[in-house]
Order: C-alpha cells, then structure tokens, then sequence
C-alpha cells in the first residue's frame, strides 16, 4: 500500500480524506505542485522588483488599510504583523482531528500556484501534518468572509515561533517546538501571511469532518429504523420499490432499497399484520430519510468544488500575467450548504425521537414504557424525554447562521458569510444526531426482545446481538445513562464505509 499520498490537482474527494486519515499516509507534494509552488512564487518577486505599482496584500496594508503603502524593506514585518494581530481566537478550542483537515485543506489550496507561497512554507505545513504536530485554534472568531482570519492565523503561528502546538499528547509554544525540532522560524515574504490567512480552510474542515459523520449517520438512521419497524410490527408495503419509483428522488430510492435488504428474511416482517397503515415516522422513512441523503449530496458537491478550489486573495494568474483582488475568500457557498445540513441532520433526529415515542407507548402489543411490570418500573420512560431535549435543541442549532452579516473593518468588508458559525454549530448538530439514534437504538433492540420467539432479519440479528453484548435487554429498572453513553459507541465504533450519493 502507497505510505503517502501526493498532493496535486487530482481532484480530493471526502472518499479519499477518509481513506488518508483512516491509513494515516503522509504528504508529500508532487512534482506538478512542487512546480507551481515555485513558479508562482518566482513571478512575484520578480513583480515586486520590476515595479512599485501598490498590489493590495503584496505591499499595501490590509482590510480597510488598503491604501497604506508598505516600502520593500518592510514586506516581512508586515507579513508577521498581519499573522499577529489576527490571532483573536477565543472560546473552545477546535478538535484535533478537524486542526489537522485544516492543515491539509491549506495545503491543498496553496499547491496551485495561484497564491505566491514560497516552497518553505508550504513543506512546513506538511511537516506539521506528517508528524501530528497541531496548531492550538479557537472556535470564535472567523466571519465566514475575508476567510477564516481568526483560526487560520493561529494555525500559522507556530511557522514563525509564535502560538501554541498539540505535540506528543502537550500543549507548547510555536518557539518550544521550533527549539524542539531545531527548526528555523519561517521567515514570512510577501504576501505569504495573506495567503495563509485568507482562505476558508476553517468552514471546509469542518464541513468535510461532518460530512464523514453525516454520511455514516444517515446510513445508521437506516438500520436503526429498519430494527425499529420489526420492532413495531409495521408493514413493509410502503417500502415495495413501485412506490418510490413514481416519485423518484434518488435519496428515496436508496433508502426504500436499504430497507428493504436489511429486513429481508425477517419472520416479523413477514407475518400478517392487524394495521392497514402505521405512524408517518415509519412509513415515510424513504420520503424523510432520503431528503437528507439528497441534502447530503448537494453539500458534498458544494464542499468538493471548495476543498479544491484557490481561496485566498488576491490570486496570481502567470499565463495571463495578472494579479487580481478578488473574493474568493468568502463563505457563501459553504455558509449556506452548512445550514442546509444542519436542517436535513435534525430532520433525521427529529424523526427518530418519533420512532422512540412510539415505542415506549404501550401500542402494537408492547408493554408501556417497554419493562415488565410498569408501575413499579418506570423503564424507558425517561430516555424519550432525553431525545426529545436534545431534538429540539437541535431545532435552535439549525436556525441558518448565513443569513446574518455585520459590517466590519470599517465598512470595508459590508458583507460576511457567518459561515464559521454555521459551520461549528453543525458540529454540534453531528453530536446531537448521534445521541438521539443511540437512544433509538436502545429502545428498539428492548422493544423487539418483546416479539420473540419471532425474529428480524438475520443481518438485523447479528446486529443486535452485537449491540447486547454491552447494552443488554433490560428487565427492571438500571440508571440508564451509562447504557445511552454505550450506545453511542456502539454506534461511534461501527464500520460504515459507503459514501455512494
């Protein structure tokens, strides 16, 4: 198996990220990137020394600061300056593995050749992905627009000794590490504290780190449903291939289709059932699910376009010797295809909390609340109010982030994204659906012990044999806690690989 992966223009798809993470492979630059690296960066010295025409960026100030002009001698300074004053990160701190699919994304983007880096630079951001050494970054502080400017410059502060690092399972300062590894601080040229700044590796990391969840998510709100419509003693009619195929939305297809395999051979499925029709939330499993899985693939899409695109400013254009300011930089795209997703996760949280209603009702010949003896027992009465917290929270959580904008830099940048806000509170979101599918979970492999000595499918068997081994039936009342925080790790731990749209 190849030890790293190259970067180049071939196109970097979420199917590929998860591969790269789940082998841990190491970067490396092909010779392609190698190329433009240094062809890009040799055009604009040799730009800066034929002419002193003010380039915004290159040796202007910044933001509403534009017009300053900055002398030659000067031009490092004002790079690290810039990496400086940036630093305004505050709140919680930014996961590692999200820190290190920003060192990737900033890598990538800086590869083309449209941004004037120079080769030192960018073979530093490499090493510090290869040997996990990750930038300490802060949730708050990006607009969404300008780029991320707030967390990408704490991710280039430790290239010029400053800010802090995760390194060895620490927490230490860019200069301790520098003196660790016996590196010299990189020394900053001409637009290059521009182009890692600029750029909206923050929103893109994060969109890809959910997008891998989601993915797996939806696929387990699937098999979770498809437990919990044996459990329920639903008719499988509504999943027949003819329905979906007068409305064919692909997500709905798919998931009819997924339905139907994982419940195949099912002996509960297959007995004569007393109701003609059952609740909508699993009757139109295919029609809610499968929205989310259309959602799902127009974002993917969405982030694709962005994670192999030029984000900073201004881009450098060789052939057509221009340099162009631009706005490439802002987050309009992801702002809104975050939002979006954030509603189609919490429609299959939403849905799910349904499920476990109805569950714990008493109906289809279940005991209420799911335990022998209710009264004395208050089983599974309490686990639906869990879900049902944390769906409407999610509610809150999927208010759109991107329809706000507030003027900043002194009216320069009028307009902004927000969509850094979108983007964690997704996060939040890819939380929260998991808690609640846990919960589902946990409710259905309880109810369908109930329809023994009938069984479900025997893939649905093997998987809820698997699931009992730690969270097992439940005969009297427990603390139920530990047993919802086992079920998201079931969950967490199950090998889901199928990122088809």
């Amino acid at each position: 198996m190849q030890s790293h992966h190259y970067i180049s223009s071939a196109v970097l798809d979420i199917e590929v990220i998860h591969d790269l993470l789940k082998t841990g492979k190491k970067l490396a630059l092909s010779d392609e990137s190698r190329l433009n690296i240094e062809k890009s960066r040799r055009y604009l010295d040799n730009k800066i020394k034929e002419s002193d025409t003010p380039v915004y960026g290159i040796n202007t100030g910044f933001g509403a600061l534009c017009n300053v002009k900055i002398t030659s001698e000067k031009l490092t300074e004002l790079q690290e300056n810039l990496v400086r004053s940036h630093a305004c990160g505050t709140g919680d701190l930014v996961s590692k593995p999200v820190v290190k699919l920003m060192l990737l994304l900033k890598i990538q983007s800086l590869s083309y050749g449209n941004s004037g880096v120079a080769l030192q630079t960018v073979e530093r951001l490499i090493d510090f992905y290869n040997e996990d050494i990750l930038p300490v970054v802060y949730e708050q502080g990006s607009l969404g627009a300008s780029g991320d400017l707030a967390p990408l410059a704490h991710l280039a502060l430790p290239l010029i000794g400053d800010g802090e690092v995760y390194f060895e399972d620490k927490v230490i300062t860019g200069k301790e590490l520098l003196d660790m590894k016996g590196w010299e601080p990189v020394k900053l040229q001409s637009k290059e504290g521009l182009a890692l700044l600029n750029g909206t590796q923050f929103m893109s990391a994060h969109a890809v780190y959910a997008l891998l969840k989601a993915y797996k998510l939806s696929f387990m709100a699937d098999l979770i449903g498809a437990i919990s419509i044996d459990a329920f003693d639903c008719n499988l009619s509504p999943f027949d291939e003819l329905v979906h195929m007068v409305r064919p939305h692909r997500g709905q297809i798919k998931t009819a289709e997924r339905i139907r395999t994982f419940l195949e051979g099912s002996e509960i499925a297959q007995t004569e059932k007393e109701n003609v029709q059952d609740p909508y939330s699993f009757r139109c499993i295919p029609q809610v699910h499968g929205a989310s899985k259309d959602t799902l693939s127009f974002v993917r899409k969405t982030v694709k376009t962005e994670i192999n695109s030029v984000t900073d400013n201004p881009n450098i254009f060789i052939e057509a010797d221009k340099i162009i300011s631009g706005g490439n930089f802002h987050g309009q795209p992801l702002a809104l295809g975050l939002d979006y997703l954030a509603i189609a996760l919490s429609e299959l949280a939403n849905i799910s909390e349904r499920r476990t209603f109805q569950l714990v009702s008493g109906l289809r010949g279940l005991p209420n609340f799911l335990v022998e003896n209710p009264g004395l027992n208050s089983g599974f009465m309490i686990p639906q109010y869990t879900a049902a917290s944390i769906v409407s929270q999610n509610k809150q959580l999927s208010s759109p982030a991107s329809i706000d904008s507030i003027v900043s830099s002194n009216g320069q940048e009028d307009h902004v994204s927000m969509g850094a806000n979108s983007a964690t509170k997704l996060l939040k979101v890819v939380e929260n659906l998991n808690t609640v599918l846990a919960i589902e979970l946990f409710n259905a492999s309880q109810a369908i012990h109930f329809r023994e000595p009938a069984k479900t499918s025997g893939k649905l068997n093997e998987v809820l044999e698997a699931f009992r081994k730690t969270v097992p039936v439940l005969t009297e009342d427990r603390t139920m806690a530990p047993y919802i925080k086992k079920a998201k790790e079931f969950i967490e731990n199950f090998e889901v690989e199928d990122f088809a749209d």
